[in-house]
């Protein structure tokens, strides 16, 4: 059974994570209805429901192993929750931010791809440096390397796949 998945961040087209959405089909650039915000949580963005911000992002068609696969790069149900929205191609599922949002800066234009692209920001510079946590590749590369978590000097569970 296939879903319809829209995504805003590292899974656009060109962005780090799009390999996960290797066997999707793309099926158009929407924006959301006016009624999130779109915060920088470091290497990838996050939406919360709540603002006026019209979010941009793809529609992807994806199958139930795709869908998975998104879910464990989300660390759904407990960093992020999926909720349905409208879209030209049919409700889609998009994922919602449920973490801590304190400090973190508001991307007032909805739009991840132009903000991070946005080469006379010295944030949005910052924003492409950081290596995402969530990435498969960079897991793979910490791993193979025994390099160890910033944060914590040990090496980190959350890339155990689990």
């Amino acid at each position: 059974m296939h879903r319809r998945v829209f995504v805003y961040g590292t899974l656009l087209a060109g962005e780090v994570n799009d390999h996960l959405l290797a066997d999707a089909a793309l099926l158009g650039r929407h924006r959301t209805e006016p009624c999130f915000t779109l915060f920088c949580l470091g290497a990838y963005p996050g939406v919360v429901r709540g603002g006026r911000t019209s979010v941009a992002g793809e529609i992807y068609r994806v199958g139930a192993k795709d869908l998975e696969l998104l879910d464990r790069l989300e660390d759904y149900p407990r960093l992020y929750d999926r909720i349905l929205i409208p879209s030209p191609f049919g409700r889609a599922w998009i994922y919602v931010y449920r973490g801590p949002l304190d400090g973190r800066p508001v991307i007032g234009s909805g739009d991840w791809r132009t903000w991070t692209g946005d080469s006379s920001s010295v944030r949005a510079a910052a924003v492409r440096t950081v290596r995402d946590p969530k990435n498969p590749r960079w897991r793979e590369h910490l791993l193979s390397s025994g390099e160890r978590d910033d944060s914590s000097g040990a090496m980190s569970s959350r890339f155990s796949g689990s």
